[in-house]
């Protein structure tokens, strides 16, 4: 794989919007990504490549903040195991919801008006809020989703945690989201 500083010199690079340094990144650590994934035994061979591609597509996006370039590797891993745990809940809550969860008659999903389906969305939204149980992401929540006014940072300055944390619990909090809406949908729960 070449010297961990050889490495750093191309982090810089593609860091620096070296296009070229991108695809010798990927080319470098792309070996060590792919054992690392498809060493997760029930991601089959189509949900590994998956798994790389949204990894370095997050990576690259995310270069230009990478402080040491020197982690990257460790990062990149990190990443990587990060998508493949999030692939495998994915897959095992979809096959729980699929075992669980009846088709509905197509008869019974009665299509909603555009403007009506937003409203009941959003309505769904604040009543899964309601539902959090009291603690630091309820707060970040409603601090972000029902008062509106504060960015992610702002959010972590004002609860004293890092981004990263206010970032994690809204993504939480939007997967709670989106399975629930799938759920009921789901159900044929329109009324």
């Amino acid at each position: 794989m070449g010297s961990s500083e050889e490495l750093a010199q191309w982090v810089r690079r593609a860091a620096g919007g070296d296009a070229s340094a991108f695809g010798e990144l990927y080319r470098r650590t792309r070996p060590q990504v792919a054992r690392l994934t498809a060493g997760f035994a029930t991601l089959d061979a189509d949900e590994v490549e998956d798994v790389i591609q949204e990894t370095y597509v997050r990576a690259f996006k995310a270069l230009p903040r990478l402080k040491d370039a020197t982690a990257f590797e460790a990062w990149l891993l990190a990443i990587a195991r990060n998508r493949a745990r999030t692939r495998l809940e994915r897959k095992s809550h979809l096959r729980r919801m699929e075992e669980e969860t009846p088709d509905p008659q197509p008869e019974a999903v009665p299509p909603l008006p555009e403007a009506l389906q937003v409203e009941r969305d959003i309505a769904e939204v604040r009543q899964l809020i309601a539902e959090l149980p009291e603690g630091e992401e309820k707060k970040t929540v409603q601090l972000f989703y029902l008062e509106g006014e504060l960015s992610a940072r702002e959010i972590a300055e004002k609860l004293g945690v890092g981004k990263s944390a206010v970032t994690m619990r809204l993504e939480r909090f939007r997967a709670r989201i989106k399975r629930k809406l799938l759920q009921r949908v789901l159900a044929g729960r329109w009324e």
